[in-house]
């Protein structure tokens, strides 16, 4: 004869147990007598696991090498993991903002620039306008950048140490502090670049032009964000930081002005010479050589200065910029030979 067989009430539901004090015990199941318990993450690791420790837990599905991992190199893998992803989110932003402000940039340096009244513009002077436009854009496009980098970087970088549980509020008054020290230590440095930056946002003179800045006057060599580098008559090579121009004369910005005052003795009759200074300016405009330079018709003014022994006849031509210089002294060279061969005799201004 056989024994009754004796059923043993189990619940085969998977069961999630909790570590306290190196026992189990089981969380679910009603009146059972023992349980089929099996480890989960949530047992090995944090009630909340970290994906590097949930990983490690299902590669290798051992108990041992799970909670040495917690225990080792959860933390160090963790701050790796969002470390690598701030940075490359970071890296993904950097390239398409980059990407942007070089083709607004590009765009602003290859437009049509506005005030240009005759087609004959087109020829040297606009071609000059236009590389210096495409240097001004250049910078400005590169401190953009260099801004945009470090703010998206640091950005990436703050977010990786407060993920990581590093408490930020210290890092941040201490850089505020260093940041005031430094900005102190070095105003002037900080006042060279915001006049360098707001000169170039409102182009205020770039490579090429002649300016005067009060302490120097010269051709522009080399424009940065901290100095302007200028060339003078001389060759005298100038180094003017952009912090101390408080004063600003450019000769060759949109267009210039020949102006030539011809004195002439004081018996000449004043109308003839008006008109041989007329014809005389009309006849530089018509040369294929000087008329890509000029923008406007001649215009004799009339007279500028009267004294004992001379009259003195204003003429202006409108050029080009940064060609009133050479059409100035080509006029005068011409006046001279017209003058000559009208027997028309110049003053003295003493």
């Amino acid at each position: 004869m056989y024994d009754p067989i004796v059923s043993v009430p189990y619940d085969l539901t998977r069961t999630k147990s909790h570590d306290l004090g190196g026992h189990r015990r089981p969380t679910r199941g009603g009146s059972l007598l023992f349980s089929i318990s099996q480890p989960v993450p949530d047992d090995l690791c944090d009630p909340r696991p970290s994906v590097a420790c949930r990983t490690a837990w299902n590669l290798s599905r051992s108990e041992d090498f799970t909670r040495f991992f917690h225990n080792w190199l959860d933390g160090l893998v963790t701050a790796l993991i969002w470390a690598v992803m701030a940075f490359l989110a970071a890296m993904v932003i950097r390239y398409y903002l980059h990407r942007l402000i070089t083709r607004i940039t590009g765009r602003i340096a290859t437009g049509t620039m506005p005030g240009r009244g005759r087609a004959r513009d087109e020829g040297a002077s606009t071609v000059l306008m236009r590389e210096r436009r495409r240097q001004r854009m250049e910078t400005l496009s590169s401190v953009l950048r260099s801004i945009a980098s470090v703010v998206i970087y640091g950005v990436a970088l703050f977010t990786v140490l407060g993920e990581v549980g590093l408490n930020l509020t210290p890092i941040l008054t201490g850089a505020t502090v260093v940041g005031a020290a430094v900005a102190f230590g070095a105003q002037n440095t900080i006042k060279d670049l915001l006049a360098g930056l707001f000169m170039l946002l409102e182009d205020q003179y770039g490579v090429g032009d002649v300016v005067d800045t009060g302490s120097a006057k010269g051709t522009v060599e080399a424009v940065t964000l901290r100095i302007t580098r200028l060339r003078d008559v001389n060759g005298v090579v100038w180094y003017v930081r952009n912090g101390e121009i408080t004063r600003l004369g450019n000769e060759s910005q949109n267009w210039g002005r020949a102006l030539l005052d011809v004195p002439v003795a004081a018996d000449q009759d004043v109308d003839e010479i008006r008109r041989l200074l007329q014809e005389t300016a009309d006849g530089l405009v018509a040369d294929p050589e000087w008329e890509e330079m000029i923008l406007e018709e001649p215009s004799v003014w009339g007279v500028q200065a009267l004294t004992n022994d001379a009259v003195v006849v204003r003429i202006t031509i409108k050029t080009a910029p940064n060609q009133q210089h050479k059409v100035t002294r080509e006029l005068r060279a011409r006046v001279k030979r017209a003058f000559d061969e009208a027997g028309v005799m110049l003053g003295s201004l003493a």
